[in-house]
Order: C-alpha cells, then sequence, then structure tokens
C-alpha cells in the first residue's frame, strides 16, 4: 500500500483544540483517510474515536496517558468544546492513526458534542451519556464503555458491577481502567483501533476479529507477564 505525505493545511494533524462553534461553522470527522503522514510519522489509515463522558471521570487524563504516557496530576483547565490529539498505532503491520477528539463534559456543550458523533468510527464512553448513541452516531460505530479511576474507591463514579451490568444491557465490551497508573489504557485504545482496522481492511481468508475476545486475552497475558 502506498503511503502519502498528508496534503498542505490538513488542519487534522495539527493537534489544536477545536472550541464550540455555531452550527453552521463545525467540522466533523470524515470517513477512514488513507495513506498520509502527520509531523512527518506515516500511517495507513485514520480513525476518528471520541471520547465521550459527564465532566470530571477523566477523559482528558486518560487520553494525555495514552499519547504522552503520562498522568496529570492535580487541578486542570476543562476541556472546552473539543479538543483531539493523534496517534499512531501498528496493527498487524499496518499502520492506523487514531485521531482521539476529547470531548467537553459539561451540559452546555452536549449540542456540540453530538455532532460530532456523526461521522465517528469509534466511540470510547466513561458512563453516562451511553443512551444517546442510538440518536447521534451511525450504526456501525465501534463501541467500548469504560470505567476509570478504577485505582481510587474514593474517586471511581461507578462500582465494576454496574459497568459490567451497562455493558451487557447495550452489548458492547466494558473494561476499567486508571489513567494515573495505566491499567488497561493502551489496551482499551489498542483494542479500538484493532477492531477498526479489521472492518476496514479485512483479508478474505481472516477470521472475524472479535473484540470482547481480544481483550479478555490480553487482561489474561498482561497477568502472566506481571
Amino acid at each position: 500500500m502506498s503511503r502519502k505525505k498528508a496534503a498542505k493545511g490538513t488542519r487534522s494533524c495539527s493537534g489544536r483544540t477545536v472550541k464550540a462553534a455555531p452550527s453552521s461553522g463545525l467540522v466533523y470527522p470524515s470517513r477512514p483517510a488513507i495513506s498520509c503522514s502527520c509531523s512527518g510519522e506515516f500511517h495507513d489509515v485514520t480513525f476518528k474515536v471520541m471520547l465521550v463522558g459527564d465532566s470530571g471521570v477523566g477523559k482528558t487524563c486518560l487520553l494525555v496517558r495514552f499519547k504522552d504516557g503520562a498522568f496529570l496530576a492535580g487541578s486542570f483547565i476543562s476541556t472546552v468544546g473539543i479538543d483531539f490529539r493523534n496517534k499512531v498505532l501498528t496493527v498487524n503491520t499496518v499502520k492506523v492513526k487514531l485521531q482521539i477528539w476529547d470531548t467537553a463534559g459539561q451540559e452546555r456543550f452536549r449540542s456540540v458534542t453530538h455532532a460530532y458523533y456523526r461521522d465517528a468510527h469509534g466511540m470510547i464512553f466513561l458512563f453516562a451519556w451511553l443512551t444517546e448513541i442510538h440518536e447521534n452516531a451511525q450504526q456501525d460505530v465501534v463501541i467500548m464503555l469504560l470505567g476509570n479511576k478504577a485505582d481510587s474507591t474514593h474517586d471511581r463514579k461507578v462500582k465494576r458491577e454496574e459497568g459490567e451490568k451497562l455493558a451487557k444491557e447495550f452489548g458492547v465490551p466494558f473494561m476499567e481502567t486508571s489513567a494515573k497508573s495505566g491499567l488497561n489504557v493502551e489496551l482499551a485504545f489498542t483494542a479500538v483501533a484493532r477492531e477498526l482496522k479489521h472492518r476496514t481492511m479485512k483479508e478474505p481468508d481472516e477470521p472475524k476479529f472479535q473484540l470482547q475476545e481480544y481483550i479478555d486475552k490480553e487482561k489474561v497475558a498482561g497477568c502472566c507477564r506481571s
């Protein structure tokens, strides 16, 4: 597969904050983009993944942990409107770029966030808002439910049992994560990337990728390595 450089002026490579804008001026994520590069890093395919949840559940911390391997300790400014970051992963020799959109959790930004649902390829929910996917997201969107702050009994918003029950109700994968310790953060995004790559670039004789099975297998492997 040929790999080309991104067209000059491609805004999606900037990583800058996109603030709330009038409905006529919103920029929506597009369908998968094939073969380009950002900041000199080549990739074969690009997917837009939304991080969705209430304010304070740790969406930005989760994204920073995945992208930079760091933890935002202490207080920080909440996301205003929409922000995004890029990261390239290798999935079976294919360079997959995830353009991860960090959404504002405040109620006043919900209409803006809904507009960005429409062409997202994947959605990672940190509880709440999950009931809205049927109204605002495309039917084939890849969905995962996360329970963040698993390292802290005091700070976590939802018990594990509640998360498993909600995931079962909606038929989506579930796992607990911790932006502070890094627990399952890489696994969550990698699993979504693998599912998206499989749907877009599946070989004729390649078996169907089972997202939950992959997660369970990697969890066991991780325990054996630790």
